[in-house]
Protein backbone atom coordinates (compact mmCIF):
# COMPACT_ATOMS: atom_id res chain seq x y z
CA UNK A 1 0.00 0.00 0.00
CA UNK A 2 1.53 3.28 -1.11
CA UNK A 3 1.22 6.82 0.17
CA UNK A 4 -1.49 5.90 2.67
CA UNK A 5 -0.76 8.85 4.94
CA UNK A 6 -1.17 11.08 1.93
CA UNK A 7 -4.57 9.53 1.32
CA UNK A 8 -5.72 10.40 4.81
CA UNK A 9 -4.51 13.95 4.45
CA UNK A 10 -6.35 14.19 1.16
CA UNK A 11 -9.61 13.88 3.03
CA UNK A 12 -9.04 17.19 4.74
CA UNK A 13 -8.76 19.08 1.49
CA UNK A 14 -11.46 17.37 -0.54
CA UNK A 15 -14.02 20.02 0.34
CA UNK A 16 -12.02 22.68 -1.45
CA UNK A 17 -10.05 20.73 -4.05
CA UNK A 18 -12.58 21.21 -6.80
CA UNK A 19 -13.63 24.73 -5.86
CA UNK A 20 -11.67 26.39 -8.65
CA UNK A 21 -11.91 23.61 -11.19
CA UNK A 22 -13.47 24.53 -14.52
CA UNK A 23 -15.73 21.55 -15.06
CA UNK A 24 -18.13 21.21 -17.96
CA UNK A 25 -21.75 21.33 -16.84
CA UNK A 26 -24.79 19.30 -17.79
CA UNK A 27 -23.28 15.89 -17.18
CA UNK A 28 -25.46 13.06 -15.89
CA UNK A 29 -24.13 11.31 -12.79
CA UNK A 30 -25.75 7.92 -12.18
CA UNK A 31 -25.65 6.54 -8.65
CA UNK A 32 -26.34 2.90 -7.80
CA UNK A 33 -27.12 2.44 -4.09
CA UNK A 34 -26.92 -1.00 -2.52
CA UNK A 35 -29.82 -0.20 -0.17
CA UNK A 36 -31.10 2.44 2.21
CA UNK A 37 -31.23 0.16 5.24
CA UNK A 38 -28.63 2.15 7.18
CA UNK A 39 -29.66 5.62 8.28
CA UNK A 40 -26.45 7.11 6.94
CA UNK A 41 -27.09 6.42 3.24
CA UNK A 42 -29.81 9.06 3.09
CA UNK A 43 -27.28 11.55 4.47
CA UNK A 44 -24.72 10.45 1.89
CA UNK A 45 -27.31 10.80 -0.86
CA UNK A 46 -28.36 14.31 0.13
CA UNK A 47 -24.74 15.53 0.15
CA UNK A 48 -23.91 13.80 -3.10
CA UNK A 49 -27.00 15.10 -4.89
CA UNK A 50 -26.32 18.64 -3.63
CA UNK A 51 -22.71 18.51 -4.89
CA UNK A 52 -23.74 17.11 -8.27
CA UNK A 53 -26.38 19.79 -8.76
CA UNK A 54 -24.03 22.53 -7.54
CA UNK A 55 -21.65 21.48 -10.32
CA UNK A 56 -24.46 21.98 -12.85
CA UNK A 57 -24.91 18.25 -13.36
CA UNK A 58 -27.94 15.97 -13.10
CA UNK A 59 -28.37 13.30 -10.41
CA UNK A 60 -30.10 10.04 -11.28
CA UNK A 61 -30.16 7.00 -9.03
CA UNK A 62 -31.41 3.49 -8.32
CA UNK A 63 -31.82 1.44 -5.14
CA UNK A 64 -30.70 -2.20 -5.51
CA UNK A 65 -32.56 -3.14 -2.31
CA UNK A 66 -29.62 -5.35 -1.25
CA UNK A 67 -29.91 -7.48 -4.41
CA UNK A 68 -26.69 -8.04 -6.36
CA UNK A 69 -28.72 -9.12 -9.39
CA UNK A 70 -30.92 -6.02 -9.26
CA UNK A 71 -27.82 -3.84 -8.99
CA UNK A 72 -26.53 -5.13 -12.32
CA UNK A 73 -29.87 -4.27 -13.92
CA UNK A 74 -29.84 -0.89 -12.19
CA UNK A 75 -26.43 -0.02 -13.61
CA UNK A 76 -27.56 -0.98 -17.10
CA UNK A 77 -30.58 1.29 -16.65
CA UNK A 78 -28.44 4.20 -15.45
CA UNK A 79 -26.20 3.78 -18.50
CA UNK A 80 -29.26 3.65 -20.78
CA UNK A 81 -30.44 6.93 -19.21
CA UNK A 82 -27.24 8.58 -20.43
CA UNK A 83 -25.00 8.51 -17.35
CA UNK A 84 -21.63 10.14 -18.05
CA UNK A 85 -20.16 8.78 -14.82
CA UNK A 86 -21.29 6.19 -12.27
CA UNK A 87 -21.01 6.09 -8.49
CA UNK A 88 -21.57 2.56 -7.18
CA UNK A 89 -22.13 1.47 -3.59
CA UNK A 90 -21.80 -2.24 -4.30
CA UNK A 91 -23.94 -4.98 -2.84
CA UNK A 92 -21.32 -7.66 -3.51
CA UNK A 93 -17.66 -7.16 -4.38
CA UNK A 94 -17.54 -10.06 -6.84
CA UNK A 95 -21.00 -9.89 -8.39
CA UNK A 96 -20.50 -6.26 -9.46
CA UNK A 97 -17.87 -7.23 -12.06
CA UNK A 98 -20.18 -7.32 -15.12
CA UNK A 99 -21.39 -3.79 -14.31
CA UNK A 100 -17.80 -2.51 -14.40
CA UNK A 101 -17.26 -4.32 -17.69
CA UNK A 102 -20.38 -2.70 -19.14
CA UNK A 103 -19.35 0.78 -17.99
CA UNK A 104 -15.83 0.33 -19.34
CA UNK A 105 -17.17 -0.82 -22.70
CA UNK A 106 -19.21 2.40 -22.87
CA UNK A 107 -16.27 4.56 -21.76
CA UNK A 108 -18.06 5.55 -18.55
CA UNK A 109 -15.86 6.19 -15.47
CA UNK A 110 -16.82 4.54 -12.17
CA UNK A 111 -16.37 5.63 -8.56
CA UNK A 112 -16.47 2.70 -6.12
CA UNK A 113 -18.22 4.38 -3.21
CA UNK A 114 -17.41 3.45 0.39
CA UNK A 115 -17.07 -0.26 -0.45
CA UNK A 116 -14.16 -1.61 -2.43
CA UNK A 117 -14.66 -2.66 -6.03
CA UNK A 118 -11.21 -4.15 -6.58
CA UNK A 119 -10.77 -3.19 -10.22
CA UNK A 120 -8.33 -0.59 -11.51
CA UNK A 121 -11.05 0.76 -13.79
CA UNK A 122 -12.86 2.09 -10.71
CA UNK A 123 -11.78 4.98 -8.49
CA UNK A 124 -11.95 3.98 -4.80
CA UNK A 125 -13.43 6.54 -2.41
CA UNK A 126 -14.04 5.62 1.22
CA UNK A 127 -13.03 6.22 4.80
CA UNK A 128 -10.04 4.46 6.36
CA UNK A 129 -11.91 1.29 7.31
CA UNK A 130 -8.94 -0.43 8.91
CA UNK A 131 -8.53 2.74 10.93
CA UNK A 132 -12.20 2.54 11.94
CA UNK A 133 -11.64 -1.02 13.16
CA UNK A 134 -8.63 0.09 15.15
CA UNK A 135 -10.59 2.94 16.75
CA UNK A 136 -13.47 0.65 17.74
CA UNK A 137 -11.06 -1.79 19.39
CA UNK A 138 -8.98 0.94 21.02
CA UNK A 139 -12.05 2.63 22.50
CA UNK A 140 -13.48 -0.61 23.88
CA UNK A 141 -10.20 -1.94 25.27
CA UNK A 142 -9.56 1.42 26.94
CA UNK A 143 -12.45 0.59 29.29
CA UNK A 144 -12.25 -3.23 29.11
CA UNK A 145 -8.65 -4.28 28.45
CA UNK A 146 -9.15 -8.02 28.97
CA UNK A 147 -11.78 -10.75 29.26
CA UNK A 148 -14.21 -12.51 26.93
CA UNK A 149 -14.79 -10.60 23.71
CA UNK A 150 -17.33 -11.14 20.93
CA UNK A 151 -16.88 -9.78 17.40
CA UNK A 152 -19.99 -9.11 15.34
CA UNK A 153 -18.95 -8.71 11.72
CA UNK A 154 -20.79 -7.31 8.72
CA UNK A 155 -21.76 -9.10 5.53
CA UNK A 156 -19.16 -11.60 4.36
CA UNK A 157 -19.53 -10.34 0.76
CA UNK A 158 -18.42 -6.82 1.73
CA UNK A 159 -14.64 -6.20 1.82
CA UNK A 160 -15.20 -3.61 4.56
CA UNK A 161 -16.05 -6.41 6.99
CA UNK A 162 -12.55 -7.82 6.48
CA UNK A 163 -10.84 -4.41 6.65
CA UNK A 164 -12.61 -3.58 9.92
CA UNK A 165 -11.62 -6.94 11.41
CA UNK A 166 -8.00 -6.44 10.36
CA UNK A 167 -7.95 -3.10 12.14
CA UNK A 168 -9.49 -4.58 15.26
CA UNK A 169 -6.98 -7.43 15.35
CA UNK A 170 -4.09 -5.00 14.99
CA UNK A 171 -5.18 -3.63 18.37
CA UNK A 172 -6.21 -6.77 20.27
CA UNK A 173 -4.02 -9.39 18.56
CA UNK A 174 -1.21 -9.31 21.12
CA UNK A 175 -3.65 -9.50 24.02
CA UNK A 176 -5.40 -12.45 22.35
CA UNK A 177 -2.08 -14.24 21.87
CA UNK A 178 -1.17 -13.54 25.49
CA UNK A 179 -4.48 -14.94 26.71
CA UNK A 180 -5.63 -11.63 28.20
CA UNK A 181 -8.46 -11.41 25.69
CA UNK A 182 -10.39 -14.49 24.63
CA UNK A 183 -12.58 -14.28 21.54
CA UNK A 184 -15.57 -16.37 22.60
CA UNK A 185 -17.66 -15.68 19.52
CA UNK A 186 -17.22 -14.23 16.05
CA UNK A 187 -19.89 -14.15 13.35
CA UNK A 188 -20.77 -12.53 10.04
CA UNK A 189 -24.18 -10.82 9.90
CA UNK A 190 -25.86 -11.15 6.52
CA UNK A 191 -26.68 -7.81 4.97
CA UNK A 192 -25.30 -5.95 8.00
CA UNK A 193 -28.83 -6.34 9.40
CA UNK A 194 -29.40 -5.51 13.08
CA UNK A 195 -31.74 -8.47 13.56
CA UNK A 196 -29.10 -10.86 12.21
CA UNK A 197 -26.53 -9.29 14.53
CA UNK A 198 -28.94 -9.70 17.44
CA UNK A 199 -29.41 -13.39 16.62
CA UNK A 200 -25.65 -13.85 16.39
CA UNK A 201 -25.19 -12.17 19.77
CA UNK A 202 -27.94 -14.25 21.35
CA UNK A 203 -26.23 -17.43 20.16
CA UNK A 204 -22.86 -16.27 21.49
CA UNK A 205 -24.39 -15.42 24.89
CA UNK A 206 -26.11 -18.82 25.07
CA UNK A 207 -22.92 -20.67 24.12
CA UNK A 208 -20.96 -18.83 26.82
CA UNK A 209 -23.51 -18.74 29.66
CA UNK A 210 -23.70 -14.94 29.23
CA UNK A 211 -20.00 -14.62 30.10
CA UNK A 212 -19.14 -11.88 27.59
CA UNK A 213 -17.22 -8.83 28.78
CA UNK A 214 -17.14 -6.68 25.62
CA UNK A 215 -18.37 -6.63 22.02
CA UNK A 216 -16.74 -5.22 18.90
CA UNK A 217 -19.56 -4.61 16.39
CA UNK A 218 -18.67 -3.45 12.90
CA UNK A 219 -21.43 -0.84 12.57
CA UNK A 220 -23.99 1.02 14.65
CA UNK A 221 -27.05 -0.79 13.36
CA UNK A 222 -25.54 -4.11 14.42
CA UNK A 223 -24.39 -2.58 17.71
CA UNK A 224 -28.06 -1.80 18.33
CA UNK A 225 -28.93 -5.47 17.75
CA UNK A 226 -26.11 -6.53 20.05
CA UNK A 227 -27.29 -4.20 22.81
CA UNK A 228 -30.85 -5.52 22.47
CA UNK A 229 -29.55 -9.06 23.02
CA UNK A 230 -27.46 -7.95 26.01
CA UNK A 231 -30.33 -5.98 27.53
CA UNK A 232 -32.64 -8.98 27.28
CA UNK A 233 -30.19 -10.82 29.53
CA UNK A 234 -29.79 -7.89 31.93
CA UNK A 235 -26.25 -7.23 30.75
CA UNK A 236 -24.39 -3.98 30.12
CA UNK A 237 -20.89 -4.33 28.66
CA UNK A 238 -18.71 -2.09 26.47
CA UNK A 239 -19.89 -2.16 22.84
CA UNK A 240 -18.28 -0.40 19.90
CA UNK A 241 -19.76 0.51 16.51
CA UNK A 242 -19.42 2.99 13.67
CA UNK A 243 -21.36 5.34 11.36
CA UNK A 244 -22.52 8.05 13.77
CA UNK A 245 -26.15 6.91 13.52
CA UNK A 246 -28.38 9.16 15.63
CA UNK A 247 -29.70 6.28 17.73
CA UNK A 248 -26.15 5.09 18.37
CA UNK A 249 -24.96 8.54 19.43
CA UNK A 250 -27.83 8.67 21.91
CA UNK A 251 -26.78 5.24 23.19
CA UNK A 252 -23.28 6.65 23.71
CA UNK A 253 -24.77 9.50 25.73
CA UNK A 254 -26.88 7.07 27.74
CA UNK A 255 -23.91 4.76 28.34
CA UNK A 256 -25.06 1.58 26.59
CA UNK A 257 -22.62 2.03 23.67
CA UNK A 258 -18.99 2.95 24.26
CA UNK A 259 -18.09 4.50 20.91
CA UNK A 260 -19.57 5.29 17.51
CA UNK A 261 -16.89 6.05 14.96
CA UNK A 262 -18.34 8.95 12.97
CA UNK A 263 -17.60 8.99 9.28
CA UNK A 264 -19.04 12.30 8.15
CA UNK A 265 -20.99 11.00 5.20
CA UNK A 266 -21.74 14.56 4.10
CA UNK A 267 -18.03 14.92 3.35
CA UNK A 268 -17.88 11.58 1.54
CA UNK A 269 -21.02 12.27 -0.49
CA UNK A 270 -19.76 15.68 -1.60
CA UNK A 271 -16.39 14.24 -2.57
CA UNK A 272 -18.09 11.57 -4.68
CA UNK A 273 -20.17 14.14 -6.53
CA UNK A 274 -17.10 16.25 -7.26
CA UNK A 275 -14.91 13.32 -8.29
CA UNK A 276 -17.61 11.92 -10.58
CA UNK A 277 -17.93 15.34 -12.24
CA UNK A 278 -14.19 15.52 -12.82
CA UNK A 279 -14.03 12.00 -14.26
CA UNK A 280 -17.04 12.67 -16.48
CA UNK A 281 -15.21 15.76 -17.74
CA UNK A 282 -12.25 13.64 -18.80
CA UNK A 283 -9.95 13.98 -15.78
CA UNK A 284 -7.75 10.90 -15.44
CA UNK A 285 -8.22 8.98 -12.19
CA UNK A 286 -4.63 9.57 -11.11
CA UNK A 287 -5.11 13.30 -11.74
CA UNK A 288 -8.02 13.65 -9.28
CA UNK A 289 -6.87 16.09 -6.56
CA UNK A 290 -5.67 14.11 -3.53
CA UNK A 291 -5.64 10.74 -5.29
CA UNK A 292 -2.96 8.23 -4.30
CA UNK A 293 -1.99 4.75 -5.41
CA UNK A 294 -3.32 1.98 -3.16
CA UNK A 295 -3.08 -1.81 -3.38
CA UNK A 296 -4.40 -3.02 -0.04
CA UNK A 297 -7.27 -5.18 -1.34
CA UNK A 298 -7.37 -8.98 -1.22
CA UNK A 299 -6.13 -9.24 -4.82
CA UNK A 300 -3.44 -6.59 -4.49
CA UNK A 301 -4.80 -4.61 -7.46
CA UNK A 302 -3.23 -1.14 -7.63
CA UNK A 303 -5.93 1.51 -7.74
CA UNK A 304 -6.37 5.26 -7.52
CA UNK A 305 -7.99 6.10 -4.21
CA UNK A 306 -8.83 8.65 -1.56
CA UNK A 307 -9.42 7.73 2.09
CA UNK A 308 -11.09 10.18 4.45
CA UNK A 309 -10.29 10.19 8.16
CA UNK A 310 -12.97 9.11 10.69
CA UNK A 311 -13.71 10.59 14.14
CA UNK A 312 -14.42 8.49 17.25
CA UNK A 313 -17.36 9.79 19.29
CA UNK A 314 -17.53 8.89 22.97
CA UNK A 315 -19.15 10.45 26.02
CA UNK A 316 -16.12 12.75 26.18
CA UNK A 317 -16.67 14.51 22.83
CA UNK A 318 -20.33 14.28 21.83
CA UNK A 319 -20.17 18.05 21.46
CA UNK A 320 -18.27 17.45 18.18
CA UNK A 321 -21.31 16.02 16.36
CA UNK A 322 -23.59 18.64 17.91
CA UNK A 323 -21.34 21.53 16.86
CA UNK A 324 -21.02 20.06 13.34
CA UNK A 325 -24.79 20.05 12.95
CA UNK A 326 -24.88 16.27 12.52
CA UNK A 327 -27.44 15.85 15.30
CA UNK A 328 -29.46 18.18 17.51
CA UNK A 329 -28.44 18.46 21.14
CA UNK A 330 -31.84 17.51 22.49
CA UNK A 331 -31.87 14.36 20.36
CA UNK A 332 -28.42 13.10 21.26
CA UNK A 333 -28.64 14.11 24.91
CA UNK A 334 -32.07 12.67 25.71
CA UNK A 335 -31.63 10.51 28.83
CA UNK A 336 -27.89 11.20 28.90
CA UNK A 337 -25.87 10.06 31.88
CA UNK A 338 -23.93 12.60 33.94
CA UNK A 339 -20.61 13.88 32.61
CA UNK A 340 -21.34 13.68 28.88
CA UNK A 341 -19.52 16.57 27.19
CA UNK A 342 -21.99 18.70 25.29
CA UNK A 343 -24.99 17.50 27.29
CA UNK A 344 -24.32 19.46 30.48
Amino acid sequence: MKNFVGALLAGAVMATSFGGAALAKDKIIGVSWSNFQEERWKTDEAAMKAAIEANGDKYISADAQASAAKQLTDVESLIAQGANALVILSVDKDAIGPAIDKAAAEGIPVVGYDRLIEDNRAFYLTFDNKGVGRIIAQSVTAVQPEGNFAIIKGDKGDPNAAFLLEGMMEVIGDAVNAGKIKIVGEAFSDGWKPDNAQKNMEQILTANDNKVDAVLAENDGMAGGVIAALTAQGLTVPVGGQDGDHAALNRVARGSQTVSVWKDSRQLGKAAGDIAAALADGTAMDAVPGAVKWSGGAKGVEMDAIFLAPTPITKDNIDVVIDAGHIAKDKVCEGAMAGVKGCE
